[in-house]
């Protein structure tokens, strides 16, 4: 997954934050407006947009004569990505994996434990799968 830069990451938390309320997508001007505390030109955010499509981090659609930008992947599968890009980084995942568990707060922990039930619940046993 493509690691994002300052520019691009305020762009996708626009898309992101605006994604939910705008199932179509927003346009370079809204995407700007949303990012008017930065002071950046209509140009550089389209050039930005442009980019973020080529990386196939947006999907763009024509709206008229204007371009609709909505995110390719939502917030938590990009970082979920990013994280699993770190963990191929280490000598050893699993000794990665034990040292980020160790390093979660009780409330995050409780949370993986029950994704990881859930998931366990949801794979059929290994003997069943063999037959």
């Amino acid at each position: 997954m493509t690691r994002l830069g300052d520019l691009e990451r305020a762009v996708m938390d626009v898309l992101w934050d605006r994604g939910a309320s705008a199932g179509s997508g927003v346009t370079v001007r809204e995407v700007a407006e949303g990012l008017r505390n930065r002071e950046l030109a209509y140009t550089t955010v389209m050039t930005v947009l442009d980019r973020l499509a080529g990386k196939g981090m947006v999907e763009r659609e024509r709206a008229g004569r204007a371009w609709r930008y909505r995110p390719a992947a939502s917030r938590e599968a990009h970082i979920a990505r990013l994280m699993l890009d770190a963990l191929d980084l280490a000598g050893s995942r699993d000794a990665a994996l034990v040292r980020f568990a160790r390093s979660v707060t009780g409330t995050e922990a409780d949370v993986l434990r029950a994704a990881l039930a859930e998931e366990a619940a949801e794979e059929p046993p290994a003997s069943s799968a063999a037959r």
